[in-house]
């Protein structure tokens, strides 16, 4: 076996409709600082409790789009996982993620068509759903 296989996820002749996987995280204050030092979105509504207590939200959120790299961590590495290309992604942000919550990333094979591979896509803290969407993956075929 090459490195190549050895290193990769799954194939897209190991993939069907209904195969989900999960990723979870715990949004700390370094993860909110970190982010928005990569990212340069430095919105004070994720950094200055002052500000934030004047929102709608009443206290500092998480980007949204850090929830969201959730799903990129389970493409990435747990479905398909290594290998794949991340074609596109649509995005529904429904609730705020606040330090301390727990956010757990879903996603779920929907459709199989050729070497596109469509997910619904679901970031939920409890019973809340935060963000929801639908993603499209290239994956390849084993080697033969």
């Amino acid at each position: 076996m090459s490195v190549y296989e050895e290193l990769h996820g799954y194939f897209l002749e190991d993939l069907s409709v209904g195969m989900s996987a999960m990723y979870a995280k715990t949004v700390t204050e370094a993860d909110i600082l970190m982010y928005a030092g990569v990212s340069g979105d430095t919105n004070p509504v994720h950094l200055n409790a002052e500000f934030a207590e004047n929102t709608m939200f009443k206290e500092r959120i998480a980007h949204g789009m850090l929830s969201a790299s959730l799903l990129s961590t389970i493409f990435g590495t747990k479905l398909p996982g290594p290998g794949s290309i991340y074609m596109n992604q649509s995005l529904n942000f429904k609730a705020p993620v606040c330090i301390g919550d727990t956010v757990v990333a879903k996603a779920t094979i929907k459709e199989i068509n050729g070497k596109r591979v469509s997910f619904d896509c679901i970031c939920t803290t409890g019973d809340t759903v935060v963000l929801d969407g639908e993603a499209t993956l290239m994956v390849s075929k084993r080697n033969k």
